[in-house]
């Protein structure tokens, strides 16, 4: 009975020693460098297990025992906190770096650009096209409430998630440029500001001229002018979805809507686009002037006027302009 004894103890003895050595061998093989002889890219995806993670990464290369991250990653409780997006393994990284990367987030950034002076609708349709992201857009958000930027999103960021930010981004902004706007303004509002910012917005696409164009339609509020804006009828015509592509009737332009600036006082009830920051703040401390027309000058930008005299005098080298660049073109 004692030799059974002693020989158990003996056997149990060398079970531990053994448990001992290979936890020893494994806490090793964890924490030493891995197999990738250069950097790699592993993408995992949403609802990625600690065993589906360990195998995407032995078959990038990135690790070559996915039993040891798999036992790691539940013996330090970090398998249900796995990250998905793409990551950016070094060459050389251990399986603990590994997991520690996994677990902090995506380290793998893409850039999407939202240009100024486009639709919520326009909007909507890029960040729909992009294969970068996920999820749905429930429904277009409100038009003006989305800050132009380049975003940097991990791959697989839901959709939504960027619309919120974006509206924070732009609703932040606002709050800001209007704390710090000109004394004196015809608009009494942040809102206001931001629907006359987005007219500004779609006249005209040289930074430099955006305070004198904001100067025009800030003085011709002062004085109980229409604002007289195209843009602003061609929005009611689309409702931001997509562009005209012709020029605009006369029809048109003598048709009451809430969106014609010829024919109504004052703004018109929504923004017609999302203005970027630099047209937010040229808005509400425009140049001081005593423009109250503009029109095109044939080189992109505008010529600006202070009676009607003068402006019809640009309207008629304007037009001698465009006969010539069709004549160009015949």
């Amino acid at each position: 009975m004692r030799n059974l004894a002693a020989n158990m103890l003996t056997i149990l003895i060398a079970i531990g020693v053994a448990i001992v050595i290979v936890i020893g061998i494994a806490r090793q093989q964890y924490s030493a460098p891995g197999p990738l002889a250069e950097e790699t890219v592993v993408l995992l995806p949403r609802g990625a297990t600690a065993t589906s993670a360990s195998e995407l990464l032995e078959k990038a290369g990135a690790i070559d025992n996915p039993v040891i991250f798999r036992l790691a990653a539940r013996y330090t409780d970090q398998a249900a906190n796995l990250k998905y997006g793409e990551f950016r393994v070094p060459a050389g990284a251990s399986m603990q770096e590994i997991l520690a990367l996994l677990v902090a987030g995506s380290n793998v950034q893409h850039k999407i650009t939202i240009a100024e002076g486009l639709t919520s609708w326009e909007v909507v349709k890029v960040l729909s096209g992009s294969d970068l992201l996920t999820g749905e857009i429930s429904a277009v958000p409100p038009e003006g409430s989305l800050a132009p930027e380049t975003y940097f999103v991990a791959r697989g960021q839901d959709r939504m998630e960027l619309l919120q930010r974006m509206q924070e981004a732009q609703s932040a902004r606002l709050a800001e440029v209007w704390k710090n706007r000109a004394g004196d303004l015809p608009v009494s509002t942040p809102e206001e500001a931001l629907i006359l910012a987005s007219i500004v917005e779609k006249e005209t696409g040289q930074a430099a001229e955006r305070p004198q164009v904001a100067s025009v339609f800030i003085n011709r509020l002062r004085r109980g002018m229409r604002l007289q804006s195209d843009p602003t009828v061609i929005y009611g015509i689309t409702r931001g979805e997509g562009t005209l592509d012709r020029g605009l009737r006369r029809s048109e332009l003598d048709k009451a809507t809430p969106y014609n600036t010829y024919m109504i006082d004052g703004l018109p009830p929504t923004p017609i686009a999302n203005p970027g920051l630099a047209t937010l703040e040229a808005t509400v401390n425009p140049a001081e002037t005593n423009f109250i027309y503009f029109v095109a000058d044939g080189t992109g930008g505008h010529v600006f006027s202070t009676n009607i005299n003068e402006h019809n005098r640009n309207v008629a080298r304007w037009r001698k302009i465009e006969r010539g660049k069709k004549k160009k073109k015949n």
